[in-house]
């Protein structure tokens, strides 16, 4: 095999994805893995891996030294209400963390791969080898969003766009052009079944880039569970910015979305930075 390249993983398949990808293209996969978050089963995907807690950073730059990594990606989920109660950071870790004046999503992220990159390991885009991934653009499903629907897909698409600009998250629900929902430390998941339960039947889940989205993390997702969760609450639309986010199990996610007569669309922005479905 070619040069090594790192895997620092969280939780979900995206980890093994990336494994499979990489390990076909020659690359020797030297994976980090963390505890109550990453699947067991990636030990058998991977040439090399290693055990870490939520902010052991030291112990990671270790590791890759000795497997001579220069290149790493970032991939999977970390649960972030973690941060509160199962957080082990070593001596790299806590000084990092002392150092960050917001502990949000892309401060965090960025200030580790800074540190990454101080070591000399530079960290790739977490698409690297998964390009296809990327959700399309379109009208995915047998159904497609009524006017109404398209009204509160605007009206979402413009309020997720905000709340990212925050970082605060990339999902919001509505319902009648009003946010029922907004995503946070919870996860898309639990945001859906919290706005679908106040919205009622007929919600329209929108879930889009941040305006400063960085590609090496933090990517939006959905895939089959987030139609089950669409499902719980009757909700009636699924609308992704195409291109910007990625797609598990899509085949799986479009048919039970065709047999719960939910509408999946990939949308792209126009000039004024408006959704467009075609």
């Amino acid at each position: 095999m070619s040069s090594a390249i790192g895997l620092i993983a969280g939780g979900g398949q995206f980890p093994l994805l990336f494994a499979e990808a990489a390990r076909s293209r020659g690359r020797r996969v030297v994976a980090v893995a963390h505890r109550s978050d990453s699947l067991p089963e990636l030990e058998q995907v991977v040439d090399a891996l290693c055990w870490v807690k939520l902010g052991q950073l030291g112990k990671i730059i270790k590791f890759f030294r000795q497997e001579d990594v220069r290149e790493t990606v970032f991939a999977g989920t970390i649960t972030k209400t973690r941060i509160f109660h199962d957080v082990l950071p070593d001596l790299k870790g806590l000084s990092l963390w002392n150092r960050i004046d917001a502990h949000q999503d892309d401060a965090i992220l960025r200030a580790v791969a800074g540190v990454l990159e101080d070591e000399g390991i530079s960290v790739l885009a977490s698409t690297c080898y998964l390009e296809h991934l990327l959700f399309p653009r379109g009208v995915l499903t047998r159904k497609k969003p009524s006017a109404k629907q398209m009204e509160d897909i605007r009206y979402g698409w413009n309020m997720a766009r905000q709340i990212g600009r925050l970082d605060i998250g990339q999902c919001v629900v509505v319902r009648d052009r009003v946010v029922t929902a907004v995503e946070a430390i919870e996860g898309t998941d639990e945001t859906i079944r919290r706005g679908g339960g106040l919205a009622g039947s007929g919600a329209v889940v929108v879930k889009v880039r941040k305006p400063e989205q960085d590609f090496r993390f933090d990517l939006p997702a959905t895939g089959a569970g987030t139609i089950k969760s669409l499902v719980e609450v009757n909700a009636s639309v699924l609308a992704v910015e195409a291109g910007q986010s990625l797609v598990f199990d899509q085949a799986e996610m479009i048919a039970a979305a065709d047999r719960a007569g939910i509408a999946v669309v990939g949308l792209v922005p126009d000039e004024n930075d408006q959704p467009l479905i075609a």
